[in-house]
C-alpha cells in the first residue's frame, strides 16, 4: 500500500516495477492512525515525508498484518522507530536518491533570492523594467556555512566552491580528511553562525537539531544573512525567523520545507482561505521564497526513489533481508 500517492509517484513506480514484484495499491491520502485500516492485508506500506507513522498508527499496522514500513525518502522523523521495534515491524528508507537534485535546488533558492529573480520576473511581466530594489551581491569571496556534511551537503559544497565561496561546516562527526581534501573548515555551530554570509541546513531532524535556528541563534548571525533550508521544517523556529526578518537581521530566507507543511504541501489549496497565520506571514515577505518541498523533484530522483524502494521491499519479502534499514539508534538521515 503506497500512501500519499501523487500522479508522478505512480508513474515512477509503474516504470520501476517488474512482473515478479508484489502488487502495488496506490492511495491518495496520507498514512495516519485514522486510515491505517486501508493497509489491512498488505505486506508492506510505503510512506513519504508527510505521512505519520506514530505509535498508534504502527500498532494498527501490526494488527492488520503489515510486516514492513518502506519510506520513499531519506528522513525518518515522522516514524516512531521505537514503536516499530516493539511491534516487530522493520523500517527501511532511501538514503540517497539524488544529492544533486537537492543541492541544486538549494543553489536555485540562493541565486533567486540574492539577485531578486522572483521580483524581477513579476515586474517585467507588468512592463516594469526598473532596477530599484533588485541589488544583489557577488557570491565570490563570501562565506557559506553548511550545517551537516552528508551526501547532499557535499554536493552543495562542490557547487559553492565553484562560485569562489569560502566554506565553513558543522557536523557532530567532523570528517577531517574530507576537510583537508576540499579546503573547508569545521567550526562549532555558534562560530559558523557568526561568520557566515549564507547558511544552508542539511542535517536530519532529531531531538538535538530541532529548532537549531531559534531566536538565540539568529542573534549570533551576521546582519543580512541568507538562510536556506532544504532539510526539515522544524530545524527552524518559524516565528523566530519571522522576527529576524522583521528586524532586518535576516536578509533573505529560502525555504523548501515548513514545520507545519503537512496541511498544505503537495496539495492545491488555492481555492481556500489560508488559515495558517504563520505561513501566511512568511509568504508576505518579498525577501522570502517558499517552495513546496520540491528539492528532490527531478526525473532522476523519482526513478531512483522508486527503484530503491522496490528493491528494499523485494529483499525483505523474497529473502528476509533488510537493505537500508533504519533503527531507533540511527543518528543521521543524510
Amino acid at each position: 500500500m503506497l500512501f500519499g500517492t501523487q500522479p508522478y509517484d505512480r508513474e515512477a513506480f509503474d516504470r520501476a516495477r517488474t512482473g515478479s514484484d508484489p502488487e502495488i495499491c496506490y492511495h491518495r491520502s496520507h498514512l495516519n492512525a485514522r486510515n491505517a485500516v486501508l493497509a489491512r492485508g498488505a505486506d508492506a506500506v510505503c510512506a513519504f515525508v508527510n505521512d505519520t507513522a506514530d505509535a498508534e498508527t504502527i500498532r494498527q499496522l501490526a494488527e492488520f498484518g503489515v510486516r514492513l514500513i518502506a519510506l520513499r525518502c531519506a528522513g525518518f522523523n515522522n516514524v516512531d522507530l521505537r514503536a516499530a521495534a516493539r511491534c516487530g515491524i522493520p523500517v527501511v528508507r532511501v538514503p540517497a536518491y539524488s544529492p544533486h537534485a537537492v543541492a541544486e535546488h538549494a543553489v536555485a533558492l540562493l541565486l533567486a533570492l540574492n539577485r531578486k529573480v522572483h521580483r524581477a520576473y513579476w515586474r517585467t511581466r507588468d512592463g516594469n523594467f526598473s532596477l530599484h530594489g533588485l541589488l544583489g551581491f557577488d557570491l565570490c569571496g563570501k562565506t557559506a556555512g553548511i550545517v551537516g556534511t552528508g551526501r547532499i551537503a557535499r554536493e552543495l559544497i562542490r557547487i559553492l566552491k565553484g562560485f569562489g565561496m569560502e566554506i565553513l561546516a558543522n557536523d557532530p562527526h567532523p570528517d577531517e580528511r574530507y576537510a583537508a581534501e576540499t579546503g573547508i573548515r569545521y567550526l562549532p555551530r555558534e562560530e559558523l553562525f557568526a561568520q557566515s554570509d549564507v547558511i544552508s541546513l542539511h542535517c536530519p531532524l532529531t531531538d538535538q537539531t530541532r529548532y537549531l535556528i531559534d531566536a538565540a541563534a539568529i542573534a549570533r548571525m551576521k546582519p543580512g544573512v541568507t538562510i536556506i533550508n532544504t532539510g526539515r521544517g522544524q530545524l527552524i523556529h518559524t516565528e523566530a525567523l519571522i522576527e529576524g526578518l522583521k528586524e532586518k537581521r535576516i536578509g533573505a530566507a529560502g525555504l523548501d520545507v515548513y514545520e507545519e507543511e503537512a496541511a498544505y504541501f503537495y496539495e492545491d489549496t488555492s481555492d481556500r482561505i489560508m488559515d495558517d497565520d504563520v505561513l501566511a506571514r512568511l509568504l508576505s515577505f518579498n525577501n522570502v521564497i517558499v517552495t513546496s518541498h520540491q528539492a528532490f523533484f527531478t526525473r532522476e530522483a523519482l526513478d531512483n526513489i522508486a527503484h530503491t524502494t522496490l528493491q528494499n521491499v523485494r529483499s525483505f519479502l523474497n529473502e528476509g533481508r533488510l537493505e537500508n534499514e533504519v533503527r531507533a539508534e540511527t543518528e543521521h538521515a543524510l
